[in-house]
């Protein structure tokens, strides 16, 4: 179970993996400023060259920004050099994107937190970033269960996984309208690790 460290009695995060996306990260960028959260976007390399100005957008909104390795690996395939490179490639991209700002967090696709991805994460200065609340998205399971999945499981300290790339994300979309006023309303608190 990963959770912020020191929470306050309401704070909870989201993230949002597998983009910068040309269709849904600005959509997603609207809702979070309507309610004036801040999140933490887990960027893809590959997607970050491919939209640098939706990457510069979600670094100008505020939001912190994680490195996801330069194109969605299983790390377990890899070499040791090879998940380095995965890495630095995408911290390289996101300063160039953003005109500066270096990569804090890492999270590992699927979760793979091996050896040789938690090395490679230290040694480029990064902390490993997980989750405790995965409605599973990514799968497309229908906006009902993204909701109640996330409203059931949330509780103080929770990092929530959502996806604003990788494929169709409208439930996902969905979803966020549905949930994030309720959370609101709940008295929870929106933060980024």
């Amino acid at each position: 179970m990963y959770e912020l460290s020191n929470p306050d009695r309401t704070a909870i995060a989201l993230t949002f993996d597998d983009g910068p996306n040309t269709e849904y990260t600005p959509r997603i960028l609207a809702l979070l400023a309507h309610y004036d959260i801040r999140a933490t976007f887990v960027v893809v390399g590959q997607n970050t060259a491919d939209n640098p100005s939706v990457l510069a957008r979600i670094y100008e909104a505020g939001h912190q920004i994680a490195n996801h390795t330069w194109s969605h690996p299983d790390l377990r395939r890899l070499s040791s050099g090879g998940v380095r490179d995965e890495l630095e490639r995408t911290s390289d991209v996101v300063e160039w994107a953003t005109g500066g700002c270096r990569t804090r967090w890492f999270r590992a696709p699927g979760g793979d937190f091996s050896p040789k991805a938690l090395d490679a994460c230290f040694q480029l200065g990064m902390s490993p970033l997980a989750w405790s609340v995965d409605p599973q998205d990514w799968r497309c399971p229908g906006q009902n269960y993204i909701t109640s999945t996330v409203l059931s499981t949330v509780k103080p300290g929770a990092i929530i996984l959502n996806h604003d790339g990788g494929g169709n994300r409208a439930q996902t979309l969905a979803a966020l309208h549905d949930y994030i006023p309720r959370l609101l309303d709940a008295g929870y608190t929106f933060t980024t690790p």
